[in-house]
């Protein structure tokens, strides 16, 4: 009786997940990395033989290669982010200087690079058919390699593989250090004067924060109530908090996070800097900077100075003007520190003065902003301008948190599957990373039977969960965050690029790849868009026009 294949071993369509203990990685990730080194040496050896290289001779099985490992190694990754632990982290550090062996031994096969040039010339030359897209695969193909260092000698490359092997420990120790420190940190008020300014909905959450705490008497009325680095809880204390020295402490805690005892990511910072200039020298670069540069649109370092210079010349003045205002205005209500406005004041006073100004209150907005109804607004969005249909396909996929919702996006006119996404919206402290982003589960590609592999996109947010039997009432920001991210997936999920090395967003450059993401937000400033889903979650009325006004005039 055979043992059943790891499922880190499958490398095609939708993982598993339930599957991916740490166990199971531990044992995965050795025998795919013995296999796609076998297969590796095998495709060398049929290159060597070959004096005109054709683009399937040479893409197709280094493809399959980097496809796997992508595969399995983007799994792992993906649970990092979204469910770490002390086991998968064990695991993880154990494997990831296996991993980074092989891309240096597949970035550094000279055999390799001698065929990818083979091919970029014959297609110059005008013996290969090559179309854009090919041309400009071979072109980062090469790049990515010099860069990896294939032209170094023996002596160097052994130097530069192994800083490179500590460069990866470093990030992922310093990623860690961050998550700790988020979650090690909490204040538990008890009294009701230092919640007193405080939005409901935040007193919600922080109550429910301190029952799972081991608080069950909690209430949002009566307290204790338990503040965190999260930014659910966080962002809305800084602005809503009207008492100085609470802001103070919160803003401390969140800006030293990782920078004492245990999870201290100074000396890891100095060694990172330091581990790049000399991978830069070796490279023949000046500094990491260009290194950076080179897969970039930006031209040099001097170009990029120059841009932020310009951008500085108009907006420091503006940003002075708009602190003098935020000092006048605390000056007005009396505030001890109208004269010496600190970094934890800001979100305060401005949240005041929008509300001064605009009669804009952030938080009063949430109830128009269920989850529910966002997504719907998106999608009928999307349809709209881009004739295509978002169908929630819950238990279609396996899932790594019960919290995570699988869609599939379809053409209409086909009734055919064009992609799928993921989403996972709300913040865990402690085994989910901050911030939002978007990545790629499954790239656009052709499969072995002909047909088309769709893509799929992970959509990771970090809002405020269901609270007391309300829905996921976001704020605008959210919403917003929520339309730049799909922005990045729909750039992605789009493609009709099927060559995998250049479907979506693979080779688009770092500065130019916000396009999709910042064109999507703009969409939440369009009255037709945000009228049809701003929907209050209890009554069902419609944002009031006056409310939709004053999002308008506090954009800028």
């Amino acid at each position: 009786m055979t043992s059943p294949i790891n499922p880190l071993l499958l490398g095609r369509d939708l993982p598993p997940y339930g599957q991916f203990t740490p166990e199971v990685i531990g044992a995965g990730m050795p025998e795919l990395l013995g296999q796609l080194e076998a297969a590796l040496a095998r495709h060398e050896a049929g290159l060597a033989t070959l004096e005109a290289p054709t683009w399937g001779q040479v893409m197709d099985p280094l493809h399959h290669v980097e496809e796997r490992l992508r595969w399995a190694w983007g799994v792992v990754n993906h649970l990092m982010g979204v469910c770490n632990s002390a086991a998968l982290r064990r695991v993880y550090s154990q494997q990831q200087p296996a991993v980074v062996r092989f891309y240096h031994r597949l970035g550094q096969s000279r055999t390799l690079y001698k065929a990818l040039r083979q091919l970029q010339q014959r297609g110059r030359d005008g013996e290969l058919p090559l179309d854009e897209a090919q041309q400009r695969i071979l072109t980062a193909e090469i790049r990515a390699m010099e860069l990896q260092g294939v032209g170094l000698e023996p002596e160097q490359r052994q130097e530069f593989n192994a800083a490179s092997t500590r460069l990866a420990e470093l990030s992922t120790r310093y990623s860690n250090h961050v998550l700790d420190a988020t979650g090690a940190w909490s204040l538990l008020l008890k009294e009701p004067w230092q919640v007193d300014s405080l939005p409901g909905s935040l007193r919600e959450l922080m109550a429910a924060a301190a029952r799972e705490a081991g608080h069950g008497e909690a209430t949002a009325a009566a307290g204790p109530w338990q503040l965190g680095l999260d930014l659910p809880r966080y962002g809305p204390f800084l602005r809503y908090c009207r008492h100085q020295r609470l802001r103070e402490q919160a803003y401390r805690a969140y800006v030293g996070r990782a920078s004492t005892g245990d999870t201290d990511n100074h000396p890891l910072l100095h060694e990172i800097l330091t581990l790049r200039h000399q991978q830069a020298r070796r490279l023949g670069y000046a500094t990491w900077a260009q290194v950076s540069l080179a897969s970039k649109m930006a031209g040099s370092v001097e170009e990029i100075e120059q841009l932020v210079e310009e951008l500085r010349r108009p907006s420091q003045p503006a940003a002075m003007m708009e602190l003098e205002q935020l000092r006048r205005l605390a000056r007005e209500m009396g505030a001890p520190e109208g004269d010496a406005l600190k970094p934890w004041d800001v979100p305060y006073w401005s949240e005041q003065l929008r509300r001064r100004r605009f009669d804009l209150d952030s938080e009063a907005l949430r109830p128009w902003f269920p989850l529910e109804q966002v997504l719907a607004g998106l999608f009928g969005l999307c349809e709209r301008l881009f004739a295509i249909r978002i169908l929630a396909a819950d238990g279609e996929a396996p899932l790594w948190h019960r919290d995570v919702r699988f869609f599939r996006v379809v053409d209409p006119q086909q009734n055919a599957p064009i992609a799928a996404f993921y989403l996972d919206p709300y913040a865990r402290p402690g085994e989910k990373r901050g911030g939002a982003w978007m990545d790629e589960c499954l790239v656009r590609q052709r499969n072995q039977q002909g047909g088309t592999v769709c893509p799929v996109a992970y959509l990771i947010c970090n809002q405020t969960p269901p609270v007391n039997g309300a829905p996921s009432l976001m704020t605008f920001m959210d919403a917003r965050t929520l339309f730049h991210e799909f922005g990045h997936g729909l750039q992605h999920m789009l493609t009709t690029i099927d060559r995998p090395q250049a479907a979506g967003l693979n080779l688009v450059e770092d500065d130019a790849i916000e396009l999709a993401s910042q064109f999507m937000e703009n969409w939440c400033y369009d009255r037709p868009t945000i009228m049809a889903m701003a929907r209050h979650w209890q009554t069902g009325s419609p944002l009031p026009e006056a409310e939709f006004q004053k999002i308008s005039a506090a954009r800028t």
